[in-house]
């Protein structure tokens, strides 16, 4: 390797050949060009960015439709397990808002409690359908009206005093209440008992959790 250099500084004096310059230039050009093939790769080097390109793939799929067809199959399933989740109770495939020890005890607690809020549905299709033939009497419609209003306080006043003190045994088993809770709480406690997803864990009621 050395020797080539030398040979290569040799030939680009002006003196070491009686050819003239121009033949030593040449000879020293083609040295050096062997000297390169020798020794290198034959190509430039690409650059990282150059050569990330050339890796990456399409984002967008040549086939879009059948690639919609697959992201429609696979929510799908997803959905599909989620709602078998919800109704043997296997909390790995639950949806992200049921999960957790948390959630888990405040449905425990809600589902053993008797909430007036679970009634307050069938009881608004009563007076509504009672309304319906009082048109025509207005005294009594008011009254229907006032006793509607009446059966909306009683279940908010119920849902916050459940709330209440499910705060205080959130707060005494797990330290802090996340965000969220409260409505998650009183949106179980309006709903039906036995529509409730997921579903009940607790037989009956009285059987809270500890």
């Amino acid at each position: 390797m050395f020797s080539r250099k030398r040979d290569v500084a040799e030939a680009a004096k002006p003196g070491s050949s009686t050819d003239g310059s121009s033949d030593a230039v040449k000879a020293a050009a083609e040295i050096e060009r062997a000297g390169r093939a020798a020794g290198a790769k034959g190509r430039p080097t690409p650059k990282r960015n150059v050569a990330q390109a050339a890796n990456k793939r399409p984002l967008v799929p040549n086939d879009r439709r059948a690639a919609r067809q697959e992201a429609r199959a696979k929510l799908r399933e997803q959905r599909t397990r989620e709602q078998q989740a919800m109704l043997t109770g296997d909390e790995r495939h639950m949806p992200l808002r049921d999960r957790g020890p948390v959630k888990r005890y405040v449905r425990d607690y809600v589902d053993a409690r008797w909430n007036l809020g679970e009634f307050f549905l069938p009881v608004a299709f009563v007076f509504i359908f009672i309304n319906l033939f009082a048109t025509q009497n207005p005294g009594l419609a008011i009254l229907v009206l006032l006793a509607l209003y009446l059966v909306v306080l009683v279940t908010i006043v119920d849902a916050v005093i459940m709330w209440r003190r499910l705060k205080k045994r959130l707060v005494a088993k797990f330290g802090e209440v996340p965000r969220g809770t409260t409505m998650y709480a009183v949106m179980r406690a309006f709903q039906i008992r036995r529509t409730r997803l997921p579903r009940p864990t607790t037989k009956k009621h009285g059987s809270y959790p500890s």
